[in-house]
């Protein structure tokens, strides 16, 4: 039997005002035709809780000293930073907006809902990208930055997609085909496109405001091959 989904989704301000405590919270429950349903407001007691929008954990400073985007504490990092973001390919920039907004460079932040880390890897997460240790730098934006790069690939290179794909879901983006309507992840896709656009960096030298874009090319022997770099005249090996 097909199977399919269904959303209702209520405004958000309707939503806080009749339900606070499940404004951020998704619903879900499969009916006797298959049909799967999701909501952030259960009208129905077959609905089961799938999920809760995360709150920002306490560890995270609200903003920089002196000012500017970017805390003291994400200096320290600016190399293991670097050095992961030329391996996989992903613009430095982007990165450092991504740790600022999940722990502020704090490489011990726990979230409530615990995710951990630099880059706030769930312990599912980290499993799969193989991070045996959330707590420790290198392994944690290693991780972090390869799943980034992952979900760059996946959304064809948009930049809020897969910003909004780290911080809600895959699927999530995918089922509402876009931005998920969570507080939460809209005010995440905001504060970091907001950092990688301009609002300053480490350095002191102006972020990046064109979005990362990832090339696909075919090679003759049928490799498939993603790249940052703009596509070249591709030689006889495949290679650009």
């Amino acid at each position: 039997m097909a199977r399919g989904v269904s959303f209702s989704v209520a405004l958000l301000s309707l939503a806080v005002i009749a339900s606070p405590a499940g404004a951020g919270s998704m619903y879900r429950f499969e009916d006797e035709q298959g049909v799967v349903h999701y909501t952030n407001v259960p009208s129905d007691p077959r609905y089961g809780f799938v999920r809760k929008d995360p709150e920002p954990t306490e560890a995270k400073p609200a903003a920089a000293e002196g000012g500017g985007a970017f805390s003291r504490g994400l200096r320290a990092f600016a190399h293991i930073i670097r050095s992961a973001a030329e391996r996989y390919g992903v613009d430095t920039r982007l990165v450092e907006a991504i740790v600022q907004a999940e722990s502020a460079g704090n490489p011990t932040a726990v979230s409530p809902k615990g995710a951990r880390g630099l880059m706030q890897l769930m312990p599912e997460r980290a499993a799969e990208l193989g991070v045996r240790d959330s707590f420790d730098p290198h392994q944690n934006v290693d991780g972090g930055v390869r799943h980034m790069r992952d979900l760059l690939q996946r959304f064809g290179g948009d930049v809020t997609l897969a910003l909004a794909a780290y911080n809600a879901g895959e699927a999530a983006v995918r089922a509402y085909g876009g931005i998920p309507p969570f507080a939460e992840t809209r005010e995440y896709v905001r504060r970091v496109r907001a950092m990688y656009d301009g609002a300053g960096a480490p350095s002191g030298v102006a972020l990046a405001t064109a979005p990362q874009r990832i090339y696909r090319a075919v090679a003759e022997d049928g490799t498939l091959t993603f790249t940052n770099l703009p596509p070249r005249a591709v030689t006889s090996s495949g290679r650009f």
